[in-house]
């Protein structure tokens, strides 16, 4: 195995990264739906008993959530007297929390607590590389994890969660990435997936825990001004491990191997475009959300934001009165639900309850 190599700058990865996607596009003159069917056929190892087993891991983890929302967080929440606002929400980043406290943790583990040297050493998650290797059995459970929860997730952002801003680019992640974990573990490039996978949890982990400071500071009619300040830290920390986690360490260390050194390992490594093409969208919408990030600090900077609060989650206020405005410019009736100031959902109006 040779030494590990240094982590190349921005240019590097351009340079490299530009170069070899070039010079795969030179040499691929049949590429086409015939030899993406053949490649498949050849190279991919996903049956259908493991399919069955992902797709019943993600009912359970949505029979989970409602029980733990039904019997743990809800009854914790009326414990607290929490706004009624913020009740509604609290499930939900409880919920959230909880799995990617636990999914970061494992990653840790695999990543700094056994022999894997993928995070100090990028380019060897494809040393020895072999179509239809054996998967071992820790990563194998930490993809059984989290290819199930995202399964979930694609449901519950559309029935369960929040409806914010930016909920149609949270369903194409949720899309993005339970394809990138269905596929690279059919590829057997789960080396890389779990250093993807570690990468973005942290940040998971880092905004639930904000968010729920930020529900908790206002119970029981007081004002509790510790949260206040775990949550403006929280907010800090976030904003800095986005940028350090996937918008540094993610390209410097993902897109350089898959990029570059996959081709130096394995030349013709199946399916080279498609896996790279997903990976570029997920660093465009980590660019995406970097925006919000970069919109909250400026509105803190300008005075136009007191406290914290999520930027990407709707101003029901402001939607009810502007609606109003309009519904009466045009002589029309109003629902008697927007009329109660219920809340915003999917694009309809819905009673939030608890």
């Amino acid at each position: 195995m040779p030494p590990p190599e240094p982590m190349p700058g921005y240019g590097q990865l351009l340079r490299r990264g530009y170069g070899s996607l070039a010079a795969a596009v030179r040499g691929c003159g049949n590429c086409g739906w015939e030899l993406s069917r053949r490649t498949w056929a050849e190279n991919a190892h996903l049956g259908w008993g493991e399919v069955l087993l992902c797709g019943l891991c993600a009912l359970a983890w949505t029979a989970l959530r409602r029980a733990a929302a039904r019997s743990l967080f809800r009854p914790f929440g009326e414990w607290c007297n929490l706004q009624p606002k913020d009740a509604a929400k609290m499930p939900e980043s409880a919920w959230k929390l909880l799995f990617y406290t636990l999914s970061w943790s494992y990653g840790i583990y695999l990543l700094f607590f056994t022999n894997y040297p993928f995070f100090y050493d990028p380019p060897s998650v494809f040393y020895d590389w072999k179509k239809g290797m054996d998967v071992p059995t820790d990563i194998a459970i930490a993809y059984l994890l989290q290819c199930s929860f995202y399964g979930h997730s694609i449901y519950a952002t559309a029935y369960m969660d929040t409806w914010r801003k930016d909920s149609v680019v949270m369903l194409l992640h949720h899309v993005v990435t339970l394809t990138l974990i269905a596929f690279s573990y059919a590829f057997r490039y789960h080396n890389v997936g779990i250093l993807v996978l570690f990468l973005h949890d942290v940040n998971d982990v880092q905004l639930e825990f904000t968010k729920l400071n930020v529900y908790f500071k206002h119970r029981g009619g007081v004002y509790h001004r510790l949260n206040d300040i775990i949550s403006n830290i929280g907010c800090l920390t976030f904003c800095v491990s986005w940028f350090w986690f996937r918008l540094y360490w993610f390209p410097l260390k993902v897109l350089y191997a898959t990029c570059y050194s996959s081709l130096q390992s394995v030349p013709n490594i199946p399916f080279y475009f498609f896996f790279n093409a997903l990976l570029l969208v997920l660093t465009l919408m980590n660019i995406y959300w970097f925006l919000y990030i970069v919109l909250f600090v400026a509105k803190v900077l300008m005075g136009q934001m007191q406290e914290v609060n999520d930027v990407r989650e709707y101003d029901v206020e402001d939607s009810k009165k502007t609606t109003m405005a309009k519904k009466k410019e045009a002589g029309l009736q109003l629902p008697s639900a927007l009329k109660e100031g219920t809340h915003l959902k999917n694009g309809l109006v819905k009673d939030k309850r608890l």
